[in-house]
């Protein structure tokens, strides 16, 4: 892969060169790597539902079942605003962006694979941890351990899956991870519709199924083969053109090797890659895969829907089984977003799907809020049109960011980083993306309690200023062999003054 402004324009165009076949042996990597994203995907979507489960109430959090139940037919942005609560769920994503660090030094040196399969274990115990749960702490205990499996999966699957994937289909490739984050979500509200009828220890029972998707990843995990990046990365350049070539169903790899010969020796300069990220040449990289796309895409406002939909629907007026029910659709309509993403993605390219969708997101964002402030006053009864209409624009929202923010936010940045930056990279990734999913989690419930429905104006203010961040600075990347992505830098309008000289002046090494 590219050294980036290591590796000199000319000796990296031969990405045209490069030979793939779609073979079994690179589907079997591809799909197993992708469970990773069932473990973040479930614990989105079980989260919310447990919390909104009278018996894991009474059992932990009496205060708040009281409070639900004293305006359980009414009204109340307030319902369920206990900072505790909101720890419960928030604990995992500060866990993660600290563990991502450890996970970033495990993915360079151990590989892409081994990171894979210590996010499984520790995602494992964490479930077990919580599923037997007797107070509080323990609860926050197995959320951390979940968190280090997320910190992990999400620091080396999407890595994994790019670099594994041909340029030509690595959108649709990459978003297997977001495929089967949507499908966790989707799974874990039916469990969840099942488990809120089984009295008093549902919950534990939907808690602790998150050890199936977890030790699916750790079987997977033993077989999977290491990305040949990753190979060369370790300096095993015999095995990583062996994998190359079973990968890619061909002997013919020789420009794509030599690609990545010449980004590691590249990338072994680099003592440290973090301190490296900060350097002119990767300004791009750090901008906008590192800080911005990350951030933005919890800024959205789309999970404290997946996390708090049922809570959300509650707080609305719905009964318990409506509530579960509504998540299920609007979840239902997150899975067909991404199946529309990965049909798509590479045909229409990154750009089109921010900002299409982007636009509709607003507009559904000020409906909502127009509708909460017309026709909702606390403690009155939720009009059954008005909830009709609810459902269907919060689908719509999901619908949108499942095509766009959804997967995007994970391929974009994946594409972006040279190999000796990359580790580092999506550390950076991960953590930026953990803080703000830890603090939108941890705020969101007490943000609908005093803003009411101002909350849904404040995310579509954040869509309109995202949108416009990646209309001026994202360029197109559909179809760039990642080797090739510092060349867009460079003739980019913007970033072209802060990279073009120093790149251009480099020689190869």
């Amino acid at each position: 892969m590219a050294g980036g402004g290591f590796v000199d324009a000319g000796g990296l165009k031969r990405a045209h060169l490069y030979e793939y076949k779609i073979t079994g042996y690179f589907i079997f990597a591809c799909v197993v790597a992708a469970m990773g994203g069932s473990l973040f995907g479930y614990d989105l979507g079980v989260s919310g539902g447990v919390t909104s489960m009278d018996d894991f109430l009474v059992e932990f959090f009496p205060a708040v079942y009281k409070r639900k139940h004293a305006h359980l037919q009414e009204t109340d942005y307030c319902k369920y605003d206990d900072q505790i609560l909101t720890l419960f769920t928030s604990s995992l994503y500060f866990s993660a962006l600290i563990t991502t660090f450890g996970a970033s030094y495990v993915t360079r040196t151990r590989g892409r694979r081994a990171s894979i399969i210590v996010g499984s274990i520790s995602f494992f115990i964490g479930a077990i941890v919580n599923a037997l749960a007797k107070n509080v702490a323990m609860l926050i205990v197995g959320r951390c351990f979940l968190g280090g499996g997320i910190g992990f999966g999400n620091q080396a699957v999407p890595l994994y899956l790019s670099e594994m994937a041909p340029a030509k289909i690595r959108g649709a490739i990459n978003q297997l991870f977001q495929l089967t984050t949507c499908l966790g979500i989707l799974v874990a509200n039916f469990i969840n519709y099942g488990t809120e009828k089984i009295h008093p220890w549902g919950w534990r029972l939907s808690l602790g199924l998150a050890t199936v998707p977890a030790t699916i990843m750790f079987v997977g995990g033993i077989f999977l083969p290491e990305t040949p990046n990753s190979l060369v990365e370790q300096g095993k350049l015999d095995e990583a053109r062996k994998v190359l070539e079973k990968v890619r169903g061909t002997s013919q790899v020789d420009a794509e090797f030599a690609d990545l010969v010449d980004a590691s020796n590249a990338a072994r300069a680099i003592k440290h890659p973090f301190r490296n990220l900060l350097q002119r040449k990767n300004r791009p990289q750090l901008v906008i895969g590192a800080l911005g796309i990350p951030a933005f895409q919890q800024l959205t406002g789309m999970n404290s829907i997946l996390f708090y939909a049922p809570v959300i629907f509650q707080s609305l007026g719905f009964s318990s089984d409506a509530s579960l029910f509504s998540s299920v659709i609007t979840n239902g309509a997150l899975v067909v977003g991404a199946l529309i993403s990965m049909a798509l993605v590479d045909k229409f390219g990154r750009r089109a799907f921010f900002l299409e969708a982007g636009f509709e997101m607003i507009c559904v964002m000020i409906a909502v809020a127009v509708t909460l402030a017309l026709k909702f006053g606390e403690g009155e009864p939720i009009p059954k049109g008005i909830g009709i209409f609810l459902v269907i624009a919060i689908c719509l929202f999901v619908l949108a960011y499942g095509r766009s923010w959804g997967p995007l936010g994970w391929l974009v940045p994946s594409e972006l980083f040279p190999l000796e930056t990359r580790s580092a990279g999506q550390s950076v990734v991960v953590c930026v993306n953990m803080i703000f999913t830890a603090l939108i989690a941890q705020c969101f419930l007490g943000a609908l309690c005093h803003l009411k429905y101002g909350i849904f104006l404040l995310f579509g203010g954040l869509v309109f200023i995202m949108s416009a961040f990646i209309f001026f600075l994202l360029p197109e990347t559909k179809q760039v062999p990642i080797e090739e992505v510092y060349l867009l830098w460079q003739n980019h309008w913007f970033w072209k003054n802060i990279v073009g000289d120093e790149d251009r002046g480099r020689s190869q090494v």
